[in-house]
């Protein structure tokens, strides 16, 4: 499982990273912040991802109890992680966004009801773990003994 495990966090740090550099012009700190805290912010934030997608997956492989995963149990982890990460990205954009106020979207972000979470975010942690649990599956391998 390590090799699986291995290939989808690598498929999720390269994939966030992509994703933490597109969306930020839909943060303030695009504008207003310099070079250094921006360059810090992606970082920071796909460090944030890496841990969010270890943690998604280890919940998912415990809650499913897919032991054998990825070559049993694939789609059930793959929605239950999905929904793990994107579960914590709602509660954390609420939490830094709304009450701490971390970090602030610009009027270019549209935000999805009831809290407010931003579409960017959003979409993040609802695309980007089944297209790395792509990764991690196992290939077909027809001529192998």
């Amino acid at each position: 499982m390590a090799a699986p495990a291995a290939r989808y966090l690598a498929a999720m740090l390269a994939m966030n990273l992509v994703w933490e550099i597109a969306q930020l012009p839909l943060y303030t700190l695009w504008a207003e912040g310099t070079s250094g805290e921006i360059a810090f912010a992606i970082l920071h934030c796909t460090g944030g991802d890496a841990m969010i997608a270890a943690a998604a997956l280890a919940i998912a492989l415990l809650l499913t109890r897919s032991w054998d995963w990825p070559i049993q149990g694939w789609g059930r982890v793959t929605i239950a992680a999905t929904l793990a990460g994107l579960g914590y990205t709602v509660f954390s954009e609420w939490l830094n966004v709304d009450l701490r106020q971390s970090w602030t979207y610009t009027a270019a972000m549209p935000r999805l009801p009831p809290w407010g979470t931003g579409l960017a975010p959003f979409l993040q942690w609802l695309l980007l773990p089944p297209v790395a649990m792509l990764a991690a599956r196992p290939t077909a391998r027809p001529f192998a003994r």
